[in-house]
């Protein structure tokens, strides 16, 4: 999804539907700005995404597919537009026309002065196949933000109707979202449009950003409709998009004296016997974030191996238990250790042993630094999340949606349905910072304040990417980052490496090491955009 924004995005909110009504209405209520104005802007917008995508209109076939509420009245506005530019413009209109009101109204009998042709309720199969082949664009603006429920017949015959024209190659421009998508979670309520381009408005919704309701978006325009800038900053909006002009604002530049000292000593607790690459992949991505030092403790009977695995970072052979992983002869060392440095990431490729497992859990309950709990840690800890309320150190928890579901003992179907609210909710419960993996990463911090990712890609599912990322966070935090800061960059720059993974070898041939060797590109992309942003570099005198 390519993102396109009006003004500065470092600190861009995404909202619920109900948020934007209340920013709607804020804008009426307390700016004075009337509601017309922001229809007519709504659809001015909308009209203009078209014109950028047919370029020349005069004479081209625009079909506007509209309901019978404020989506369909900017529906109107842009078939105006349209009309105004020399495009040939007819209006599938489905509703009943004496119950329409307000601006949407006022924009209807514009139309009809106008003489727009207007096709009140046309469900004719026949009537479609003949516009499948005749018009050069569609807009949807059949279903807004308000949609709560299943699409049903016949309108969801309709939104079938219209991705006929997706079909056939015919470009679908939705308004505000795609009809069928629930603009809170993304889920797709029965059927959806499949748009080219949405054109939001104010602020982009959290059913956008979120799968599988992204996958129906194309590319996303976020438009100004008038709302005042200040309306969309104070707010109680707790949402942002992770976009790259947010991360370099958090990002640390390095000063030039720098040694190695500087930039913090990152304990990676990680492997078991078969599971020797987590470990290295974790020790990877710890150190191309930057890291100053990172030292592996391993179960003992592995430590050779790892000394030929990674030549960067440093191994410790630590007491073992019988599985040839960690257990609780481990648990006084290695908390000895980790307690020495700066940060943790605790549990890639741990395996399940029950040794393994009260290792684990004894093991948070002693702590102090900030640490990353991933992989097998997490299924230790979903035998008593207790422990992470009795854990004196700051924490990150890392789960994909099968380990989320397992540490709430629900199913991943579940966790999946409302990926935002659900790491919040377990964030603010236990303290803790959620990185809740998989496509558009949710970053949810303990005071509410939740991140949605836009990097990333496919090629990244695919074993040993997770290790890479907790090694990143994990490295972050030695370099003294706070814990919901350094998810958030770690994620982001995970996430555009894998992109430049893909670019070089395609999704289907990457692998988890091609994540960690381009994190340097991707970090340098940000670099750049860091300079073109205008954020102050470090004074080095």
């Amino acid at each position: 999804m390519r993102i396109a924004a009006y003004g500065p995005t470092t600190q861009l909110k995404v909202a619920t539907a109900e948020q934007m009504r209340r920013l709607d209405r804020c804008a009426t209520e307390d700016y004075g700005i009337p509601s017309f104005i922001l229809m007519e802007n709504a659809g001015r917008a909308v009209a203009q995404a078209a014109i950028s995508t047919l370029g020349n209109v005069i004479n081209r076939r625009v079909l506007v597919v509209a309901g019978q509420g404020n989506n369909g009245g900017d529906g109107f506005v842009a078939a105006r537009h349209l009309s105004n530019a020399g495009a040939l413009v007819s209006i599938a209109y489905f509703g009943e026309r004496d119950k329409a009101k307000g601006d949407a109204l006022l924009n209807i009998e514009i139309a009809e002065k106008m003489g727009l042709n207007i096709e009140h309720n046309p469900y004719d199969v026949k009537l479609w196949e003949s516009w499948h082949v005749s018009f050069d664009l569609v807009i949807d603006a059949l279903l807004g933000t308000g949609l709560k429920g299943e699409v049903r017949k016949p309108l969801a015959d309709v939104v079938d109707l219209v991705n006929g024209f997706h079909r056939r190659k015919v470009p679908i421009i939705a308004v505000d979202i795609p009809s069928g998508l629930d603009a809170d979670t993304g889920a797709i309520l029965g059927s959806a449009v499949k748009a080219d381009k949405t054109v939001t408005f104010g602020l982009p919704k959290i059913g956008l950003i979120t799968y599988p309701g992204a996958a129906n978006v194309g590319d996303l325009i976020i438009a100004d409709i008038s709302i005042p800038a200040r309306a969309l900053v104070e707010n109680d909006i707790q949402t942002y998009l992770l976009t790259a002009d947010h991360v370099a604002s958090i990002a640390k530049p390095r000063p030039p004296d720098a040694h190695k000292g500087r930039f913090g000593h990152c304990a990676v607790v990680a492997g078991s016997v078969g599971m020797t690459g987590a470990a290295a992949l974790t020790a990877q991505g710890a150190l191309r974030i930057g890291t100053g030092l990172v030292t592996m403790l391993v179960p003992e009977s592995l430590n050779d191996i790892m000394e030929v695995k990674v030549t960067e970072a440093m191994s410790i052979p630590v007491p073992q238990g019988k599985a040839r992983a960690f257990g609780t002869a481990s648990l006084n060392i290695v908390k000895d250790y980790i307690e020495k440095w700066d940060s943790t990431v605790i549990g890639p490729g741990f395996g399940r042993d029950e040794d393994t497992i009260t290792f684990t859990l004894e093991l948070l309950r002693m702590i102090t630094k900030p640490a990353v709990v991933d992989a097998d840690a997490l299924f230790a800890v979903s035998k008593d999340v207790s422990v992470v309320k009795q854990c004196k150190a700051p924490l990150i928890l890392t789960p994909h949606p099968g380990e989320m579901a397992t540490l709430l003992g629900t199913t991943v179907a579940e966790v999946q349905s409302n990926r935002l609210e659900i790491a919040r909710a377990f964030a603010q419960e236990y303290g803790v910072t959620v990185v809740l993996k998989g496509a558009g990463t949710v970053v949810a911090g303990p005071d509410g304040v939740a991140y949605i990712n836009t990097t990333g890609t496919s090629g990244m599912a695919t074993g040993g990417t997770g290790d890479v990322l907790a090694g990143m966070i994990g490295g972050l935090l030695a370099q003294q980052m706070n814990p919901t800061e350094a998810a958030c960059l770690a994620v982001f720059l995970h996430g555009r490496a894998g992109e430049l993974a893909a670019e070089k070898l395609s999704e289907a041939a990457m692998i988890a090491g091609d994540v960690a060797d381009n994190i340097g590109e991707a970090i340098k992309d940000l670099l750049m955009t860091r300079l073109s942003s205008g954020v102050q570099e470090v004074d080095s005198k």
